[in-house]
């Protein structure tokens, strides 16, 4: 109603409720066997049946949308090179930022004896960062150096902090210990975002922009669910390795949250690597620009 443009005819289709089914039931069983990998353990029966039957599951997937007339996802949209590679960043990218979240928000509480309060407001600095470059800081940027210089960029600035959150000791200050790595993750998620959106978009036509900018969200959500429940499940193996080995209780934990942190900084430092090497710059950053033009008025 409020927004100008020309009215679109709505076509009618099918729902692909064969393709949303198994590829939801797949995440589901895998994200349940990594949950519970630790206290069933990582050989037995349940857990690699689960991992077996999740990757049996995705398969079907694969296979449905290879056949159906209308399906969930257009499996020939990742032929094209700037599309498939922002997925792949996106996983890797929201493996490492949804761990952070989650395993930060634990080290401020269990460690630093952080309350609930406490926790969120620690959080204000990154999120106000994050926010400035939603509201425009991001696109400056994009029209200026192209997609992939600050998809890398970024993507390496919250390697950074991770890396920093990886040398967390148990005795931590806000200051020194925990706001650098806030400042650099926040920074950096908040240069790396749109460019990653904007480089899915930027390979597919016009009338494909909805189904690419929906399939690397999906994407970033799927990774984020595994990438927590992979990081978390080691993190606690971690910590109950220490735990045997003598470390104090505090102790454990703070090394189980390190090697969380450790490997969600290798996962950012990947997806930069990947997104810098990968994305196409030329006519990706050409419609880019258009895109942000458009956005912009």
């Amino acid at each position: 109603m409020l927004l100008p443009g020309e009215r679109v005819r709505l076509v009618g289709g099918r729902l692909d409720i064969g393709g949303a089914v198994t590829v939801t039931a797949a995440l589901l069983l895998a994200v349940y066997a990594v949950i519970n990998g630790n206290e069933a353990g990582w050989r037995s029966t349940q857990t690699l049946g689960l991992l077996g039957a999740a990757a049996v599951l995705f398969i079907v997937f694969l296979v449905i949308e290879a056949r159906v007339r209308e399906p969930l996802v257009a499996l020939a949209l990742f032929r094209r090179r700037n599309l498939a590679t922002a997925n792949v960043v996106g996983v890797l990218w929201a493996a490492a930022m949804f761990a952070w979240f989650f395993i930060d928000a634990l080290y401020l509480q269990s460690v630093l004896g952080y309350s609930a309060m406490q926790v969120g407001l620690a959080f204000v600095p990154a999120n106000l960062i994050m926010g400035a470059f939603s509201l425009g800081l991001s696109a400056k940027i994009v029209l200026r150096f192209g997609l992939s210089g600050p998809l890398a960029a970024g993507l390496m600035l919250a390697a950074l902090g991770l890396a920093l959150f990886a040398r967390a000791p148990i005795d931590g200050s806000f200051l020194v210990d925990v706001l650098p790595g806030l400042l650099l993750v926040g920074l950096g998620g908040g240069i790396a975002f749109n460019p990653l959106l904007l480089a899915a978009m930027s390979d597919v036509d016009p009338r494909d922009a909805g189904l690419a900018s929906g399939v690397v969200n999906t994407a970033f959500m799927m990774g984020g669910a595994l990438g927590l429940a992979v990081l978390a499940s080691l993190a606690a193996a971690r910590s109950v390795s220490l735990n045997r080995a003598g470390s104090d209780t505090m102790a454990a934990i703070a090394g189980g949250h390190q090697l969380a942190f450790a490997l969600g900084a290798a996962f950012a430092l990947l997806a930069a690597l990947l997104g810098g090497l990968l994305i196409r710059t030329r006519a990706a950053t050409t419609k880019a620009k258009r895109d942000v033009d458009v956005a912009v008025a």
